[in-house]
């Protein structure tokens, strides 16, 4: 079936059978046919190519939250797609029951790219939920129930992900959760130091907690959540599902401090857009999971996993991390030196970051920013998040910041 594009149609039943666009035919279809767990599409998109994408009537739209970081490189790359299409005609499924190739050696690169002083091993899923799903099974395994998580959080919607996110707003409408989670304020070692104890059995924390506001963990932090955890024979578990596969412009934002954690979440940028989440193990916690104590159907199957080895070989051909850097300095910079009054501050990392707002418009800028050709997420109320692909260019930064002003000034008349 073809993809309408740019085109009018006729609609009966409307005075006149007015024309709608085609957006408005497939935005219709979709309300009929889609749960409304997301509300109303914004668009549909029916094209990408590096970090742009075309709706259904033709407009482009620089991509500048990449699939909410899930687009390291971009959309319809070269690679990725004859990776993804040659594994595809070889093999494409096999079950659990069975090992591929792929699946193997992106354990061992995933494993390499940390470096631990412990052996490691990797549990794949396909998601980012389904990665801290297992993490919250592996503390489980270790006869402790506790854990401790921080205010703020966010690390997925299955149950036990759920539980341990600290956002009350989507947590509550399915309590009971799993019991024993605890959660403390974000950054404040302190009230880690308080709430861990003998029987905690981890601490979930994010290097930047992204669905707050990018907001990143202050400086030894991470580091005090290490040793606080050593210290009572807990387990440290870091959720880079956002950060991690060079978001940041380090392969995993964690690293930073010179830390290993005990259990690691990857997903999102690790498969470039195709599904795909890990589970990585150090130490004693690679071995909790067991044969017949966990499981995944899809998880690691041949297809994702190439895609996944073709995603880190190209971020390291194109020194991509050096890249990220680079633009996100460049964008973050750009952002802080336009004065504008409505811009508070800028924060983030590399290419996850946020500028603050002085009054809560952030859904407004987004809306106009969309009318003007770019993607970006209102985050928060008074927040408005950018994690575009890893490919970004300075100049397409430049034209997000040559549009901004206008933008902000629009949002400013509304306060």
């Amino acid at each position: 079936m073809s993809v309408p594009s740019e085109q009018t149609a006729a609609v009966p039943g409307l005075p006149g059978d007015a024309e709608v666009t085609s957006t408005q035919l497939w935005t219709k279809r979709y309300g009929q046919a889609l749960m409304n767990t997301f509300g109303t599409p914004q668009r549909v998109l029916v094209r990408g190519e590096g970090c742009y994408v075309w709706d259904a009537d033709g407009r482009r739209y620089l991509d500048l939250l990449g699939g909410l970081a899930v687009n390291s490189l971009g959309h319809a790359h070269p690679l990725l797609v004859s990776t993804v299409t040659a594994q595809l005609a070889t093999l494409g499924h096999v079950s659990n029951f069975f090992a591929s190739a792929p699946q193997v050696a992106l354990a061992e690169r995933l494993l390499e790219l940390i470096d631990a002083p412990t052996p490691g091993k990797v549990f794949f899923t396909n998601s980012g939920t389904e990665a801290n799903e297992a993490a919250f099974k592996i503390a489980r395994r270790t006869g402790r129930t506790k854990i401790v998580a921080a205010e703020g959080a966010f690390h997925g919607r299955t149950m036990g992900a759920l539980a341990m996110t600290g956002k009350p707003a989507i947590r509550e409408p399915f309590e009971p959760l799993p019991p024993g989670v605890v959660h403390v304020p974000y950054g404040d070692a302190d009230a880690l130091r308080a709430a861990v104890d003998d029987e905690t059995a981890a601490v979930v924390l994010e290097p930047i907690q992204g669905e707050a506001g990018v907001r990143p963990s202050p400086p030894g932090y991470l580091a005090a959540a290490r040793e606080i955890t050593a210290r009572h024979g807990a387990l440290l578990i870091i959720d880079e599902v956002q950060t991690g596969i060079g978001r940041t412009g380090q392969w995993f934002a964690h690293t930073s401090e010179r830390i290993t954690p005990d259990v690691l979440t990857v997903a999102k940028g690790l498969g470039g857009g195709i599904p795909i989440g890990a589970c990585l193990g150090f130490g004693a916690a690679a071995d909790l999971l067991g044969p017949g104590s966990h499981g995944t159907t899809f998880g690691g199957n041949p297809v994702s996993a190439a895609a996944g080895l073709a995603v880190l070989h190209a971020i390291e051909r194109d020194d991509l991390l050096a890249g990220v850097r680079e633009v996100g300095r460049h964008l973050a910079t750009g952002i802080g030196e336009l004065g504008h009054p409505m811009v508070q501050d800028v924060r983030g990392s590399g290419l996850l970051l946020a500028f603050t707002l002085a009054a809560p418009v952030a859904p407004q800028l987004a809306s106009g920013a969309l009318d003007a050709g770019f993607i970006v997420n209102p985050v928060a109320p008074d927040a408005v998040r950018l994690a575009p692909p890893l490919i970004l260019t300075r100049q397409q930064a430049d034209e997000f910041l040559g549009a901004l002003p206008v933008l902000l000034d629009t949002v400013k008349e509304m306060r």
